[in-house]
């Protein structure tokens, strides 16, 4: 049941008819979230050839209004005190120029209810934390084109089977140390991340972050050397490795602002580091992670607004939040592809009968002046997210269209893409005498 009409239904329905057609779709028990997440990789793969990828992932919890008498069949998220959807992603990020190439796997998933049993006390392949280990092994197979995979994640993903069974010829760990493992040879890892000479000295940039965290530059002190963590005295597997071999990074600011908590990173990685160089690189691709942040503001409050969903069914949700994701991640690749500056085509989002949707509308936008063109090639996309702009309601002045630009402009094309196929099947299957 639809109670009012959602931006994600009209992502994929465009208009009443569209919507109901997204309802049916929803309803179908044939359809499953874990159907559209197998297909949230489609074309990642293909893209990803030959580059050296950041495989970044993340969780973030997608919160519904309910009621003590309207739950809607969903479980409790964030301190138990609210009810949603968690989602699980993974996106595939080009190491060199932090472009977003698309999503790799994840997991929906809504809670049945509160666990009273201990972590520890159950099987691994049962814990929530197993999706940090099951995500990294998809990127292996998803990514198998890349050159090179450097798994990211934050403190979440700081889980010691990960470090024991991933790392493997091209696909690297890349973590943010939660747990202050126990060391060979005694101490750990926290005390001896503090003994380590400083190697340098670097200023970053940091974005935004809502809403507490305004945009500004740190001044950030390196150390780094290595480490050889050992297995949790608590862990249940014990045919895991009794140790790992890691290198470890300490990045904290040097003299922050009255007001501000200082940054500090605990890094832990499987790349060797011979020199600063290459640590002030790793600590690069660390900053890359706050692309999948955006990937999720993008999903909720700056572009589909998918916590707004009056979808009543659990079920029906954890779907929509999946098909949701793939759509956050296009309008975000738009936006990232808007000036061309990573020279992308438009293969990395769209098939060849959409690319050709495209090409049949692009003589009907006007405003594209010849130095445009040449900039943006046909196929290139670029190309595809100016046209994706102008069916937004983007009249190429002004600010450069955002997400909620392109996410009413792949309204638009949906819609018109929808209508111009049937037409073509009329076409080829109506005789007329």
């Amino acid at each position: 049941m639809v109670v009012r009409k959602t931006v994600c239904l009209r992502r994929l329905g465009g208009h009443r008819r569209g919507e109901e057609q997204a309802g049916r779709f929803f309803a179908n028990p044939k359809v499953t979230a874990a159907k559209i997440v197998e297909g949230w990789s489609t074309q990642t793969g293909a893209a990803c050839a030959g580059r050296h990828v950041l495989a970044i992932q993340d969780t973030t919890e997608v919160k519904f209004p309910t009621t003590a008498q309207r739950r809607r069949g969903l479980g409790p998220v964030k301190h138990g005190n609210t009810y949603g959807v968690l989602v699980h992603a993974m996106i595939a990020v080009d190491a060199v120029t932090t472009a977003c190439l698309g999503l790799v796997g994840g997991e929906v998933w809504t809670r049945p209810g509160v666990v009273t049993e201990h972590h520890r006390d159950r099987p691994f392949e049962d814990r929530e934390s197993h999706r940090w280990l099951a995500t990294a092994e998809r990127a292996a197979q998803v990514l198998q084109p890349a050159a090179m995979i450097t798994v990211v994640d934050d403190r979440e993903g700081d889980i010691y089977p990960k470090w024991a069974c991933l790392p493997q010829a091209g696909v690297h760990l890349l973590t943010r140390a939660m747990v202050d493992r126990r060391l060979v040879g005694g101490g750990t890892l926290f005390a001896a991340a503090g003994e380590i000479a400083v190697a340098g000295r670097r200023q970053i940039h940091l974005p935004a972050r809502q809403p507490d965290r305004a945009k500004r530059t740190a001044v950030m002190e390196l150390r780094y050397g290595a480490v050889e963590i050992c297995r949790p005295r608590d862990e249940q597997d014990r045919t895991l490795a009794a140790t790992v071999r890691l290198r470890l990074l300490d990045v904290r600011e040097v003299n922050p602002p009255e007001d501000v908590e200082p940054l500090h990173w605990r890094l832990v990685t499987t790349h060797e580091i011979a020199d600063a160089a290459k640590a002030w690189q790793v600590v690069g691709w660390y900053q890359a992670r706050w692309i999948i942040e955006q990937l999720f503001r993008v999903m909720k409050s700056q572009g589909l607004q998918l916590e707004d969903s009056q979808l009543a069914s659990g079920e029906r949700l954890v779907k929509l939040a999946a098909a949701a994701t793939k759509a956050a991640c296009i309008d975000m690749q738009l936006v990232q592809e808007r000036d061309g500056k990573d020279r992308l085509p438009a293969s990395n989002v769209f098939t060849e009968p959409e690319i050709e949707t495209l090409e049949a509308l692009s003589p009907t936008l006007e405003g594209k002046t010849e130095r445009q063109q040449n900039l943006h090639p046909v196929a290139s996309l670029a190309w595809a997210a100016w046209i994706i702009a102008r069916l937004g309601g983007w009249n190429c002045y002004y600010k450069p269209p955002g997400p909620i630009t392109m996410r009413r402009g792949m309204e638009q094309f949906y819609s018109i893409h929808r209508g111009r196929r049937l037409e073509m099947m009329l076409k080829r299957e109506v005789r007329i005498p």
